[in-house]
């Protein structure tokens, strides 16, 4: 959506009067979904007077704002002596093992020490992406045996974390949609498995949606928090042509609020979800 309301208002402020088809098309096509783009016409029409392009502007921030969580809070290092846990998930091709690293990077960053398991073992290209990543990066990642069980990978990569003290293990997981019962199962016995070690692990499920995928990720959205209930978004590749709308239909319709960022190729290009900085990038 970069900069989406701004073109509105520029289309808008050489014309005598506004063309409301015009306004709600251009908000659906921001991936806001109809009921947003229907909202703010209405409120717009609700001024009693003619709507400048400045009206427009205004009144669809200030109702995006109203559909966004406040900034994340930082997830918190573990209380005990066992490590705090992400799972990722996702559909391959959003970024999701490219946010692993990033979130990794970002944790070892802080002073917190960070395991990573490549137990997206259907998918060789996964693992060694990540093994490049860790070695980039100087953080360990556990491997397994292609087409091995993800769990398993994920059972020892927590092993070790717990052994090396380690602060956090974030668990990159297969992107495979084949079947909804196959996703559920296999998202099902990774959660049972971390939590033979840990009662309360995994602590995160994140979803790694790209930005320019559109109402396809709400779709996606929806399937995963069924099979493992989500806490929340990476929302990736909002530096090129990423809308980031779709981010607030997400939390609208799902209750699944942003927490993290990817706005870049490079390791550091990823912050914590922060929603004025968000709204920037996004208008």
């Amino acid at each position: 959506m970069a900069g989406f309301l701004r073109s509105i208002f520029q289309k808008l402020s050489n014309q005598a009067d506004v063309d409301w088809d015009e306004v709600e098309a251009a908000l659906v096509t921001a991936d806001l979904g109809p009921r947003f783009a229907m909202e703010t016409v209405e409120s717009l029409k609700a001024l009693g007077r003619k709507v400048t392009s400045e009206d427009v502007f205004d009144v669809a921030k200030r109702l995006i704002a109203d559909r966004l969580p406040p900034h994340s809070p930082p997830p918190l290092p573990p209380s005990s002596d066992k490590p705090f846990v992400f799972l990722v998930v996702g559909v391959n091709g959003v970024g999701k093992t490219t946010s692993c690293a990033k979130l990794a990077h970002w944790l070892q960053g802080r002073g917190s020490p960070t395991v990573l398991a490549a137990a997206d073992t259907f998918r060789a290209a996964a693992t060694e992406q990540l093994q490049r990543w860790g070695t980039r990066l100087s953080i360990p990642v556990v491997t397994g045996p292609a087409n091995s069980d993800p769990s398993s990978v994920c059972y020892n990569a927590h092993q070790q974390a717990i052994r090396d003290q380690a602060r956090y293990l974030i668990c990159d997981t297969a992107g495979r949609l084949h079947t909804r019962h196959n996703l559920m199962e296999e998202l099902a016995k990774i959660r049972r498995t971390l939590a033979k070690q840990d009662p309360v692990a995994p602590h995160l499920t994140l979803l790694a949606v790209d930005a320019t995928t559109g109402t396809n990720a709400l779709q996606q959205a929806r399937l995963f928090h069924q099979a493992a209930p989500l806490d929340g978004l990476i929302i990736t590749k909002m530096d090129g042509s990423g809308k980031g709308g779709i981010a607030v239909s997400i939390f609208e319709q799902l209750g699944v609020p942003p927490r993290f960022i990817g706005t870049g190729e490079e390791p550091g290009d990823f912050e914590i979800f922060n929603k004025e900085r968000f709204l920037e990038a996004m208008l």
